[in-house]
């Protein structure tokens, strides 16, 4: 995570190689008026013929000398701002992929996506070729300035005020679009949200028929993003008039005061001559530009500044789950866990409640409860991706507090309940947890243990197939038969399944669970609303309200006859009746 400033210093070297090309082109730039002052004086006024090759020559030179200089000075800004751009979104990126889970559950992806990409091409427009002529204006004005005054300081006053008048319009212009950007980077990112939400989620839509409401919601929010541009819009129009106005007065005031100089003598000694006129017409002319570019720049200045705040806001965004100075390394992680009378609040919302219980190595755990009784939190807090807000998680007889991300981690191999497939091919996406250590033959084992292999290999290219965006052309069940053999080829000490059968018919999900008993050396987490997912565990609690209701064995809880009972009445009732019948 580094500053602008820091990115800058890294690039300093081109920046100087650059601003030195720019120096050289402007002053190269200013001589043209000198030369043609010489024309005026030598060659026109006293007829010195022989003076004008060398003038030509003069001018041919400079000639070069810019396109030279030119090209160096263009070239060498592009290139930095483009370095500082894929550097900056490079560090937004990891900046935001080393946050937790708790920033993403009240931050948009739009809103993401605009930082990372629309934001950072405003600053790349402020290091680039926006701050190359905003440095280029300076220097511009600064020579002429400096020429003007140094040929007659009385005539210089006329250009130096229009400049000080137009700086001070560039100043109120910036402060006015300031709020304006700020306004339109922020409906920018919502504009965002809602594209990415409804494009993603179109099936949906269309299966709600929402597809008039769904365009009716995006309109609303791009008549907002509509507004806030036309409002920009309106005030760089109003403004920017009054730089073309003094660019156009300003050649006819100096030739004009320049003009009365001349005739009324020259000024003091008749030391303004024809030539000196005629080159300080050339300056005006060339100082018009820069004031012209004011507005302009200020625009796309101010649009850079607002970007820069809202990434500054972004960086300044820290995860709450932080690891500790010196983690503690567990030489070789056996699968234990046990959760010490833990509870987890979030947002002054009590989710989990007093939960304890212990999952020896190589054991099955098996959790079941209603919707929104907290079993998923329990995987979320097992993988640190909350931390407890009471009692402790130990891994091994380890606090997990104690441990490093990346080893607790890799040593948990989930299959989550949102099952999540990235556009790439499904050997790809079965590779995901050890992509660099799993062969194809695992990849093929793990599918075929996962009651994947037989649809894979009846696809075109097999395991070489690539897969649409979360999946898209997969059928549930078959997302979550890849997601599983995903979480086999990982080969953790830790396997969770949360809800991860549910698409699947009862014979797949047998053929599944009848594999994971045979993984004799991992500790297992079945959670799921099925009694057929858990009923082979070794222990089965059941949660109501985020604390432990019940638990035992499949037996011993059906014996209690509670909740446990009735759910399984629930779901089987109806077969043990006409059994019985």
């Amino acid at each position: 995570m580094l500053k602008l400033s820091t990115h800058i210093k890294r690039h300093l070297p081109a920046y100087l190689l650059a601003i030195f090309s720019l120096v050289t082109c402007t002053s190269l730039d200013m001589l043209s008026p000198l030369l043609t002052k010489q024309i005026i004086d030598d060659v026109i006024g006293n007829g010195n013929i022989d003076a004008l090759t060398g003038i030509l020559l003069g001018i041919l030179a400079i000639g070069v000398g810019r396109f030279i200089f030119g090209y160096i000075k263009e070239y060498t800004f592009d290139v930095t701002g483009a370095k500082i751009a894929a550097s900056m979104r490079k560090d937004i990126f990891k900046h935001i992929q080393g946050l937790s889970a708790d920033f993403f559950d009240k931050t948009g992806t739009g809103e993401l996506m605009s930082r990372i990409k629309d934001d950072v091409d405003r600053i790349w427009d402020g290091m680039g070729y926006v701050g190359m002529l905003i440095i280029e204006v300076v220097v511009h004005v600064s020579i002429i300035l400096f020429c003007m005054f140094t040929s007659n300081w009385k005539l210089a006053l006329i250009p130096t005020a229009c400049m000080l008048f137009c700086a001070i319009l560039a100043i109120y212009l910036e402060r006015k679009l300031d709020k304006v950007y700020d306004a339109i980077s922020e409906e920018n990112a919502k504009l965002n949200t809602v594209a990415e939400e409804n494009l993603t989620g179109v099936r949906t839509v269309k299966a709600f028929a929402r597809e008039k409401f769904e365009i009716g919601k995006f309109l609303s929010h791009n008549k907002r993003y509509y507004d806030l541009n036309m409002q920009q819009s309106k005030i760089f129009v109003k403004y920017h008039p009054y730089f073309s106005l003094i660019s156009k007065i300003l050649p006819l005031l100096v030739l004009l005061a320049g003009g009365y100089i001349y005739i009324s003598g020259g000024g003091e000694n008749g030391a303004f001559t024809l030539g000196d006129l005629g080159a300080f017409v050339q300056y005006s002319t060339n100082i018009v530009w820069p004031m012209e570019m004011l507005g302009w720049l200020t625009n796309s200045f101010s649009a850079a500044i607002a970007s820069g705040k809202k990434i500054k806001k972004l960086y300044a965004q820290t995860a709450s789950i932080q690891e500790c100075e010196n983690p503690v390394i567990l030489p070789n992680v056996t699968g234990k866990f046990s959760f010490e009378n833990v509870s987890f609040k979030k947002e002054d919302k009590t989710i989990l409640s007093d939960i304890s219980f212990t999952v020896e190595a190589g054991n099955t755990l098996g959790i079941m409860g209603a919707t929104g009784s907290g079993k998923s939190t329990l995987l979320h807090l097992l993988q640190r991706l909350y931390d407890c807000t009471e009692g402790c998680i130990k891994l091994d007889d380890v606090d997990i507090r104690s441990l490093s991300l990346k080893q607790l981690r890799e040593n948990i191999s989930p299959v989550m309940q949102d099952v999540f497939l990235f556009s790439d091919t499904i050997d790809e996406n079965i590779r995901l947890g050890k992509k660099q250590l799993i062969s194809r033959k695992t990849v093929k084992h793990s599918a075929a243990s996962a009651s994947a292999s037989s649809f894979i290999e009846r696809l075109d290219k097999g395991y070489d197939t690539v897969i649409g965006e979360r999946g898209v052309g997969l059928s549930g069940g078959q997302k979550q038969r890849i997601s599983i053999a995903r979480a086999l080829s990982k080969k953790a000490p830790i396997l969770v399944l949360d809800d991860s059968t549910s698409a699947l018919d009862m014979e797949t999900e047998h053929e599944i669970f009848k594999t994971l008993k045979e993984l004799e050396n991992t500790t297992k987490i079945v959670i799921a609303h099925r009694i057929s997912a858990v009923r082979g565990a070794n222990e089965i609690i059941f949660l109501e309200d985020g604390h432990i209701a019940e638990r035992g064995t499949h037996d011993e809880l059906l014996a209690k006859k509670g909740l446990y009972y009735e759910t399984y009445m629930a779901q089987y009732g109806e077969f043990l009746s006409e059994k019985e019948v």
